[in-house]
């Protein structure tokens, strides 16, 4: 999921003039307070704002990016009402379709984005971010070639866009492109604009082709600036794993999913926290604990069942341990979903 929001581009196509001027004020205060980063205290100013005038587009607009802001799974809900109430109240304001599109693909929904960053189009064609964030919602639709076409188009509108070359990586990547994947990416973080999602995808790149050493110091970057982010202690894992460094990757994946810690229910969270429990199984069947390793491969299979390659390693755990009659229950599992395929 891309973390970073373009937060300042609805000011210019707001009307003063129809809002409420106290409620302006708050809307400015709000405004204000993204450009700090102080979320929490955008979200104060913006309810505020809604309190005084809840027919304006405007305020339930920014109240949604105020939500999208706290970078919590918690609110995203919440981000997607405001957002839907703002067009619901105003159709032309372009941006909350761009930030309910960004929603849709943050939860599973890709064609649910595309139909929003389409109608923005109609209204304001050409505009890059439209034209790049539709090409990420062809990418997530199995449509891969189709986005780097709109990710053309969307450089060409604005050659700076840093975001572009992100989206086009992970349409490489799906092609299975990686050199040039890893073009976009190193392009993307040479910006003084760098998300920890590039700086990740970068580093896995690097840990295919055993570049530890880079893939590493990539994944320091992310955490540094997000260190409540559970992909970067994930990515950490994996490259821990791929070296055979169990200790250090259950390091990683214990803050990767710290007691206490929840997520979404979205697609992406379930699929983050499959991806959590398998890394974890790796480790722990790398350091010789194959009763905990079959704990977390059955965890990561409760939320995803569709993984052959988890029920081969389960098979694999149960055989060493004598254990036949799982061993084959676990391969013929395997087989099933591999003949689907």
């Amino acid at each position: 999921m891309l973390s970073w929001l373009p937060w300042l581009l609805f000011w210019p196509q707001i009307n003063p003039e129809a809002i409420n001027p106290e409620a302006l004020l708050q809307l400015k205060a709000c405004s204000e307070s993204l450009r700090r980063n102080q979320a929490q205290q955008a979200v104060r100013d913006c309810k505020q704002a809604v309190g005084i005038d809840g027919q304006s587009g405007a305020a339930h607009m920014l109240l949604g990016q105020a939500y999208l802001a706290l970078r919590s799974a918690g609110m995203i809900a919440e981000a997607k009402a405001e957002l839907q109430q703002a067009l619901d109240l105003d159709p032309s304001l372009v941006w909350a379709r761009f930030y309910l599109a960004k929603v849709y693909l943050d939860t599973g929904r890709p064609d649910k984005a595309k139909g929003e960053l389409e109608q923005a189009l109609r209204t304001r064609p050409g505009v890059a971010h439209f034209l790049s964030l539709l090409g990420e919602a062809e990418r997530k639709l199995g449509n891969p070639e189709a986005a780097l076409g709109w990710h053309r188009k969307a450089l060409a509108a604005d050659p700076k866009m840093n975001t572009v070359h992100y989206y086009t990586a992970l349409a490489y990547m799906d092609l299975k492109q990686e050199d040039e994947a890893m073009v976009e990416l190193e392009a993307s973080i040479r910006s003084p604009f760098v998300a920890p999602e590039l700086y990740l995808t970068l580093g896995s790149l690097y840990t295919q082709r055993k570049r530890y050493r880079e893939a590493e110091d990539l994944c320091r970057k992310a955490v540094a600036l997000d260190p409540e982010r559970s992909e970067s202690y994930l990515n950490l894992a994996q490259l821990f794993n791929a070296q055979g460094l169990s200790g250090k990757a259950l390091e990683a994946l214990h803050q990767a999913l710290p007691p206490g810690k929840t997520f979404s229910t979205s697609p992406y969270y379930q699929q983050l926290q499959a991806d959590i429990h398998f890394e974890f199984g790796r480790a722990y069947a790398a350091k010789g604990s194959p009763r905990e390793a079959i704990a977390a491969y059955l965890r990561c299979l409760a939320l995803d069942s569709g993984r052959a390659a988890v029920h081969h390693r389960l098979a694999e755990l149960y055989h060493a341990q004598g254990d036949g009659a799982h061993a084959a229950e676990q391969a013929a599992l395997a087989d099933k979903l591999e003949e689907r395929k």
